[in-house]
């Protein structure tokens, strides 16, 4: 049995996939397997990945369902891994250079903790830039919330959990003609139980196609407002303070109003904040609709 999982939902990314593989390969320690979670790709991602396990130079598994969405893939992901870690590597990004070996070792002095979910990492672009900051040294535990809106860290940071604990919590729900709800619901979850051990160690090096989710966060907005709406209706109810909550709820109103949801008020957890964002809100909605009006 491997220590980690390293997981890759991919759809339709044949063309670049080759460049996630290529970085697992070269990784200093090879105690790891690759699932990869096939969306439901109409490319030849299938035929590929099959050449990948027939030349047998890493662990691959392989698994294709119909399209469900990143969170989709996480879902199937978190229910197919059995390693003790895991790790996503998005399909356009590759994992860091000795990645696998720099989060064993961190990962040793804490394995019998029970507070700890996990660990944080750093992302950086393909010159080495981090993105964003790095974590101020001074932090010796952490949950994702507190790196952010505590101690001000800025920028995508990658995360490596224990399995049997992200099992724990619910699966990321489907909506009907969606495809999108944002992954953090699931990460804050975890934050209200559990600790993570940050490391200023680059666990994944990204690039932001013109086609990924990071790329086209408004027409995401426009395209999944039910995702979005259950995503910040959680976000209000788990966020340790005002300004958090009434951006939250500005999202909501607006998420709201695309699926024409007269009972937003009545089902928010937060009443009177939502209230508050109101006016706030439909300006929000407005200023989306004007920009993608021509992409939907």
């Amino acid at each position: 049995m491997k220590t980690i999982t390293v997981f890759t939902p991919t759809y339709n990314r044949a063309y670049c996939l080759h460049k996630c593989y290529e970085s697992l390969i070269r990784q200093s320690n090879q105690d790891f397997v690759w699932l990869i979670i096939d969306d439901g790709s109409t490319d030849d991602t299938k035929e590929l990945v099959e050449s990948w396990i027939t030349e047998n130079k890493i662990d691959i598994q392989y698994h294709y369902q119909k399209n469900l969405g990143m969170h989709g893939g996480h879902n199937a992901a978190y229910r197919l891994i059995n390693t003790t870690l895991n790790i996503c590597i998005d399909s356009d990004d590759c994992i860091g250079e000795n990645a696998i070996e720099n989060i064993l070792r961190t990962w040793e002095p804490i394995k019998n903790n029970p507070e700890f979910a996990g660990i944080v990492g750093l992302d950086a672009d393909e010159t080495g830039k981090i993105i964003g900051t790095k974590i101020p040294e001074h932090i010796k535990e952490t949950t994702l919330y507190d790196l952010y809106n505590v101690h001000g860290v800025k920028g995508d940071k990658k995360l490596v959990y224990r399995t049997e604990i992200v099992k724990k919590y619910p699966p990321y729900p489907i909506f009907e003609e969606e495809s999108f709800v944002p992954l953090g619901y699931l990460y804050q979850l975890i934050d209200q139980d559990y600790k993570l051990l940050p490391i200023n160690e680059v666990f994944c090096i990204v690039e932001y196609m013109a086609d990924g989710s990071s790329m086209n966060i408004l027409k995401q907005y426009r395209r999944h407002p039910r995702g979005f709406a259950f995503s910040r209706k959680s976000r209000m109810k788990m966020a340790k303070n005002f300004k958090d909550q009434f951006k939250n709820a500005i999202h909501y109103v607006s998420s709201s109003m695309f699926i024409k949801n007269s009972a937003f008020l009545k089902e928010s957890p937060k009443k009177i904040i939502t209230i508050l964002a109101i006016p706030f809100g439909i300006l929000l909605n407005l200023y989306i609709r004007y920009k993608t009006k021509e992409g939907i």
